[in-house]
C-alpha cells in the first residue's frame, strides 16, 4: 500500500509548485491550439474555401472525436502502467515531449487549403497527448497530500493552469494577433502564409516545455512511497488488468464506478461550456472576435479563482457538496442565459459560469482520489479519464440537436443545461466516503 510521503514543509511546498507548473504550462498551450488559437485558424483561415465535402468545422469535430477514442482506448492502459510511482515520470516525459514536439510543428501549417488536414491530424495528437499525460499527472497527487489538503492542493493545480492560459493569451495577443491590416501584434509580423500564427505555436510549444520541465527534472528526486513490487505488463496485459481492476471495484465498492459514471458526463457539460461559448458569444449575444479573446482571458482569471475558493471549501466540508451546488448554480445561470440577451448578459452569465467551473473540475479530481484505494489511484485516473471520454459526444450532440430542433443557435445553452443536469441527479445518488476517511484495499 502507498501511503502520502511526509518531508519537510519547504521540500513539500517545491514539489507541489513543480506540479502545478506542469498544469500551468499544459492548460496554456492547450488554450493557444485547441480553444482560441489554432483551432480557429484551421477552421477560418485554412481551411477557408476547401471544395466540397464536409465543412472545416465539421472537420474539426471528427479530428477530436478520433483524439476522444484514441484517449478512450489508451488511458485505461496508461492507468495500469502507473499504478508503480516509479513509472509516472516516464510515461508523463513521454506525452509531454509528444505534445510539445507535436505543437511545435504546427508552425509548419500555412494557409492554404492543401494544409487542413495535416493540421487537423496535429490538433488531434496534441490533445490526445495532453488528455493521456493527465492519467500520471492526477496519479501525483497521491505523493503531494494528505486527506486534510488534497482539496486546497488540487484547486492550487486549477488555479496554477487557469493562470498559465491568461498569460500566454495575453502574450499571444498582444504579440502575434491583435490589430488589423496585413500585419499584427507588437511584433508586426505578416498575416499573409499565416506566419503570425505559426510563430505562435512555436511559443505555445516552449511555454509547455519550461514549465514541464521542473517536474520532470525533481520528480525521480522525490521520496518514494512504499508499495508492493509489480511487474511490467505488455499492452494486452494492461487490459486483463483493467478488466480486473474493473471487476474488483465493483465488487469493493459500487459507488466509485457509479461516480466515474455521473462524472463523466457533468465533467462533459463542463467541456461543452468551454467549447461552444466563443461560438454562442459572437453569434447570438454580439461579441466581437477581439472580445471573445478578452473574454477567455478573464473566464480563465474568475475560474482559477474559482477553483482556489472551492478547495479550500472542499477540505473544510467535502468534495461532494462543492460539486453538487456548482452545478446548481451553473444550471441557473445556464437558464438565465438562455432567457436574456446583449454583450452585458453574456459577460456576466458567462463569468459566472467560470467561476463555478473551477470548483467542479478540482473537486471532481478530488473526490476520486478520496473514493479510490491507496496505492491504486493510477488504475482510478485512467478509468476516470477513460469514462470522461466515453462521453465526450454527448455535450456536443444535445448541443446541436436542441439547436436544430429549435432552429436557433441560443437553444444550444438548454442542451448544455440537459447535460449538466443529468450529471447533477446521477452525483445526488452517488455515496462517498466521510470526510478524511482514508480508502484502504480490504
Amino acid at each position: 500500500m502507498s501511503k502520502p510521503v511526509d518531508g519537510a514543509p519547504t521540500s513539500t511546498r517545491s514539489r507541489v509548485a513543480a506540479w502545478a507548473l506542469w498544469d500551468c504550462g499544459s492548460t496554456g498551450m492547450a488554450a493557444i491550439v485547441v480553444t482560441f488559437v489554432f483551432s480557429v485558424y484551421l477552421t477560418g483561415t485554412v481551411g477557408e474555401g476547401t471544395p466540397g465535402g464536409a465543412s472545416p468545422v465539421s472537420w474539426l469535430g471528427r479530428a477530436e472525436a478520433i483524439a476522444g477514442v484514441t484517449v478512450a482506448v489508451l488511458a485505461p492502459v496508461t492507468g495500469v502502467w502507473v499504478q508503480a510511482s516509479a513509472l509516472r515520470r516516464e510515461v508523463l516525459a513521454l506525452l509531454t515531449g509528444l505534445a510539445v514536439a507535436v505543437t511545435a510543428t504546427m508552425s509548419l501549417i500555412r494557409d492554404e487549403p492543401a494544409y487542413l488536414f495535416a493540421g487537423l491530424a496535429m490538433l488531434a495528437v496534441a490533445a490526445a497527448c495532453g488528455d493521456l499525460a493527465s492519467v500520471p499527472y492526477n496519479a501525483l497527487l497521491r505523493q503531494l497530500s494528505t486527506p486534510e489538503t488534497s482539496g486546497r492542493i488540487s484547486g492550487f493545480g486549477w488555479a496554477s493552469g487557469y493562470l498559465g492560459s491568461v498569460v500566454l493569451l495575453l502574450l499571444v495577443y498582444v504579440g502575434f494577433i491583435s490589430g488589423d491590416g496585413p500585419t499584427r501584434g507588437l511584433l508586426g509580423l505578416p498575416v499573409e502564409g499565416g506566419l503570425n500564427v505559426r510563430l505562435a505555436m512555436l511559443l505555445a510549444a516552449a511555454w509547455f516545455a519550461l514549465f514541464a520541465l521542473p517536474l520532470l527534472l525533481t520528480m525521480n528526486r522525490w521520496p518514494k512511497p512504499v508499495e508492493p513490487p509489480r511487474e511490467r505488463v505488455g499492452l494486452i496485459g494492461a487490459y486483463r488488468k483493467v478488466w480486473t481492476d474493473i471487476s474488483a471495484e465493483w465488487r469493493r465498492d459500487r459507488n466509485l464506478v457509479y461516480y466515474l459514471a455521473a462524472s463523466a458526463v457533468f465533467r462533459d457539460g463542463l467541456a461543452g461550456v468551454f467549447a461552444f461559448g466563443a461560438v454562442l458569444g459572437v453569434a447570438v449575444y454580439g461579441l466581437s472576435a477581439g472580445d471573445v479573446l478578452m473574454f477567455g482571458i478573464a473566464a480563465c482569471v474568475v475560474a482559477a479563482i474559482g477553483a482556489v475558493i472551492g478547495g479550500l471549501i472542499d477540505d473544510r466540508v467535502g468534495s461532494k457538496p462543492v460539486i453538487v451546488s456548482s452545478l446548481v448554480a451553473m444550471i441557473i445561470t445556464g437558464l438565465v442565459l438562455l432567457a436574456l440577451s446583449g454583450p452585458v448578459t453574456f459577460w456576466i452569465c458567462g463569468l459566472l459560469l467560470c467561476l463555478f467551473i473551477g470548483p467542479t473540475q478540482s473537486s471532481a479530481r478530488t473526490l476520486l482520489l478520496r473514493m479510490s484505494v491507496d496505492g491504486r489511484e493510477g488504475v482510478a485516473f485512467g478509468l476516470y479519464t477513460m469514462t470522461g471520454r466515453a462521453v465526450s459526444f454527448l455535450a456536443p450532440w444535445l448541443f446541436f440537436t436542441f439547436v436544430d430542433l429549435f432552429d436557433s443557435d441560443r437553444a444550444g445553452t438548454a442542451g448544455l443545461c440537459v447535460v449538466l443536469g443529468t450529471g447533477l441527479v446521477a452525483m445526488i445518488f452517488v455515496k462517498v466516503p466521510r470526510h478524511g476517511q482514508v480508502v484502504t484495499a480490504p
